[in-house]
């Protein structure tokens, strides 16, 4: 009974307080080889919102940083589909979210989810952490990493309302907070 009560816990079903306000949801969709100059874009405007003032402006949007970033982002769209997925969010034809995961030695990893400022409380961030989270149900996956920046605050209540709790370990990863989730089936299964 212990061990159900700990699972509940575990697999309770968080509230979106991400909500769209009345704003339809992006569309999700697989990122494509076309989408990668939109992606690496989207991934440096998001990251200046968190590294501004806090790292060289050079390590998150200059010109050797940028063409990094889209080799990086190249690579992730081109894996197969067994070692994870770049997914997108798009909005009247534009990408205002991409989102990735890995899967590599048993673990897998939520490595990038990024959402366009302007597009932020739109349900954008929400509607691709729920199509992630579809595809780690649909592959079995039981449970899913993430590294925060630690001064990425707006991020870290995010993933703490959708479930994502700080490592039990405690053990930051540089200036980042390493978030575990539990994956649990969905409704009704």
């Amino acid at each position: 009974m212990a061990e159900e009560v700990a699972a509940a816990r575990r697999c309770r079903r968080p509230g979106n307080r991400h909500g769209s306000r009345g704003v339809p949801p992006p569309m999700i969709r697989t990122a494509l080889a076309s989408d990668l100059d939109a992606i690496a874009a989207l991934h440096t405007r998001a990251r200046a919102t968190y590294y501004r003032g806090r790292v060289p402006e050079a390590a998150y949007a200059g010109e050797s940083e940028a063409a990094r970033s889209r080799e990086g982002w190249e690579r992730a769209v081109a894996r197969p589909a067994a070692q994870g997925q770049v997914l997108c969010a798009e909005r009247d034809g534009r990408v205002t979210g991409v989102a990735a995961f890995l899967t590599a030695d048993g673990v897998t990893t939520l490595t990038q989810l990024h959402v366009d400022p302007d597009q932020w409380r739109r349900g954008t961030g929400a509607a691709l952490h729920a199509a992630c989270l579809a595809a780690w149900r649909r592959a079995g996956i039981e449970r899913v990493r993430l590294e925060v920046y630690e001064h990425n605050l707006r991020a870290q209540a995010f993933y703490a309302s959708h479930g994502w709790r700080p490592d039990p370990a405690g053990t930051p990863a540089g200036s980042h907070r390493t978030l575990w989730l539990e994956v649990c089936p969905a409704s009704g299964e």
